[in-house]
């Protein structure tokens, strides 16, 4: 166990790191990922606040569906908090922030903070549907992106088509009283593998997906992040816009890419990125990729460096060849 935003967060289960990541990878694991917030919206308004606040826009899509999104600051257009809006019914929202920024959350957009109400199981993998539909089918059925209510020992829950892996997979939000055993009927399938932080950090990195602290957060704009696809540029006024046109307008001065090495050794965050004798960006995440045999890294960099470009990675007195790439590292399936 390991604290982890104010979490105490479990880093991995007996089987360890890399057999939990092999078994997403391949099969089906669960993850409690309770320390995500959840804020509730309701009323004819709440809509409105959240287009207002958030920089997706939610006309894309309609009850009973997901959308991801962020959260800027009004002054830099910098990310300060990358978000699920689950849409559950006509007016009824629920935001899922980051464990740390539930409060700035609230304060920015209001409603309720149910956080402590309930927990969610994420279960993830090729095989996760079809394990979960024997304790719990109305969730299994849950389509990509969807969101749908389904009852489970007569309690009320909601079911997403929603994940952190890069593979298929379906986040349960249960009752906080039910989820010891909705945990355990899981596992007592004998098919479902417990999995740590440990796991999801290095499924969420090979699949190119962003950690707030790391590739989003103060000073990083979405698209520094490779990530406009998550602007309404076309719905009006949100929070943060006029910070995010002037650079759009003005191009970015850096670009989030993927760095492979030669060899095991994984970048670590903070290393130094150089180029021909300059040091031309700086490694946010790094770790072993379990499924590619190497070291692979997340990282901002010049603009002017695309895939296939050769680079260095300073690391601790020595250097790293490596190469950049195109993300995902692992392709979902792969």
């Amino acid at each position: 166990m390991v604290p982890f935003g104010g979490w105490e967060m479990p880093l991995s289960y007996p089987a360890g790191t890399l057999a939990e990541h092999r078994a997403c990878r391949t099969g089906a694991v669960a993850f409690d990922v309770s320390h995500l917030g959840s804020v509730r919206l309701r009323g004819a308004d709440a809509f409105d606040r959240l287009q207002r606040a958030l920089t997706n826009d939610l006309g894309r899509i309609g009850p009973g569906r997901a959308q991801y999104t962020h959260l800027l600051e009004e002054g830099d257009g910098s990310v300060v908090d990358d978000i699920i809006v689950w849409w559950v019914g006509d007016d009824d929202f629920h935001v899922m922030p980051n464990a740390s920024n539930t409060d700035p959350v609230v304060s920015a957009l209001g409603g309720d903070d149910v956080t402590a109400g309930r927990a969610v199981i994420a279960v993830q993998g090729p095989d996760a549907r079809r394990h979960l539909s024997g304790v719990a089918p109305e969730a299994a059925e849950v389509a990509r992106f969807a969101v749908r209510p389904f009852s489970w020992k007569g309690a009320d829950c909601v079911a997403a088509g929603t994940g952190y892996t890069g593979e298929d997979g379906v986040e349960c939000a249960v009752p906080a009283g039910m989820a010891p055993s909705f945990w355990d009927a899981l596992l007592a399938t004998d098919a479902i593998v417990p999995a740590g932080l440990g796991a999801r950090d290095t499924l969420r990195l090979e699949a190119g997906l962003p950690l707030h602290g790391h590739e989003l957060g103060p000073g990083i704009t979405p698209l520094q992040a490779r990530l406009g696809w998550v602007v309404g540029w076309s719905k009006g006024d949100f929070r943060g816009r006029a910070a995010l046109e002037a650079e759009r307008d003005r191009g970015v001065d850096r670009l989030l890419q993927g760095l492979v090495v030669e060899g095991r050794q994984p970048p670590r965050a903070g290393y130094r990125v150089v180029s021909e004798g300059v040091v031309v960006g700086e490694v946010t995440s790094g770790n072993f990729s379990p499924t590619l045999g190497r070291g692979i890294a997340l990282a901002f960099l010049a603009p002017h460096l695309g895939p296939g470009a050769p680079v260095q990675v300073e690391a601790r007195g020595h250097s790293l060849a490596a190469e950049v790439v195109e993300l995902p590292f692992v392709p979902r399936g792969g």
